[in-house]
């Protein structure tokens, strides 16, 4: 009441701290090594989708469904179904402070270590830039969960926007970066992923920070550029080039670009199909993705070891743990 107003010590449950500790401890009985692999997926990449999280962890949407209404009900994972101006949106999963409290402890740090912000976390509802966060993941998992297995295919490594900003974003922020392997040949990459809501010529203008990463690091990397749509892609190509000759050393720099509209509307379809176009190529022909190192002689070669990011617990693999067998008791 207005006359008697409530006290902020009267709003504290007793022994609050100890319950949770309770809940913490009772989720070392409840999660398995794919549910943590989940949680820092999650982590990692801001926001999953259920059917990203399908075609990465289970394969069965029925399955995907009940897993994951069980880990949001232990409170690891939160979940938000944005609006849509036609059909329905997926539900979309972020990481919940339990799950963090999970990770954290699994890698032995306190929580603000792992750079967890519960006020951030469900933010990515409102960004302005969920649209590109999700493309940006599906871009990935499609590449992850169409590599051909009879060529020894494989994504052996995604980071994510901000642990490439964590790394170089002194110089240049990639969207994403990643080592792709097939029928034994190896490229890294860094991927710029172009939904037309950026001006060219400051996607163009990102060339210098990568001119820059190539010579402190003495790395070359190749610079993948996706874009929406082939008429994209042309006026692309045009700034891009008109940026890249003026490169104190372009050859440091090779840049290939491809358009998502040149890939056909199979469930298959895969960024790793030959529509990649060199932006040096003197014949104008498109290559498969894993062909394109060829291309380039200056490439570094991708070392034999997947890479971890320096001052990081964990490697970021898209590959998840082998799924339980029935009766282990996760379903």
């Amino acid at each position: 009441m207005i006359n008697r107003p409530t006290r902020q010590r009267e709003l504290r449950a007793p022994g609050r701290g100890k319950s949770l500790g309770r809940a913490h401890a009772r989720l070392a009985l409840c999660l398995t090594e794919r549910d943590r692999w989940i949680l820092r997926m999650c982590h990692e990449h801001r926001v999953l989708t259920t059917p990203q999280l399908t075609a990465l962890t289970f394969g069965s949407p029925s399955r995907a469904r009940r897993r994951l209404a069980a880990l949001y009900d232990y409170g690891v994972l939160e979940r938000f179904r944005p609006l849509c101006a036609i059909g329905t949106a997926p539900t979309h999963w972020v990481l919940a402070q339990a799950g963090a409290a999970v990770l954290a402890a699994q890698a032995g740090i306190e929580l603000r270590e792992l750079g967890f912000r519960p006020d951030r976390a469900l933010a990515v509802a409102h960004s302005l830039h969920l649209a590109h966060t999700v493309g940006l993941n599906d871009w990935f998992t499609t590449l992850a969960t169409t590599a051909p297995a009879s060529a020894n295919a494989a994504l052996l490594a995604w980071w994510s926007e901000n642990r490439c900003r964590a790394l170089w974003g002194d110089l240049v922020i990639p969207d994403g970066y990643g080592r792709y392997t097939h029928a034994g040949s190896t490229l890294d990459f860094f991927l710029e992923f172009d939904l037309a809501t950026m001006a060219l010529p400051t996607v163009a203008g990102k060339l210098h920070g990568y001119a820059e990463l190539a010579r402190t690091s003495g790395i070359v990397t190749p610079v993948l550029v996706w874009l929406p749509v082939g008429s994209r892609e042309a006026a692309a190509r045009k700034a891009l080039h008109d940026t890249w000759i003026r490169l104190g050393d372009p050859e440091a720099v090779p840049v290939a670009t491809a358009a998502a509209d040149l890939l056909s509307t199979h469930p298959a379809a895969s960024p790793a199909a030959p529509v990649w176009l060199g932006l040096d190529s003197a014949d104008g022909s498109r290559v498969a993705l894993h062909t394109l190192a060829a291309q380039w002689p200056r490439v570094t070669p991708a070392p034999a070891s997947v890479p971890v990011a320096p001052h990081s617990r964990y490697t970021v693999l898209t590959p998840p743990p082998p799924c339980p067998p029935p009766g282990a008791g996760e379903w």
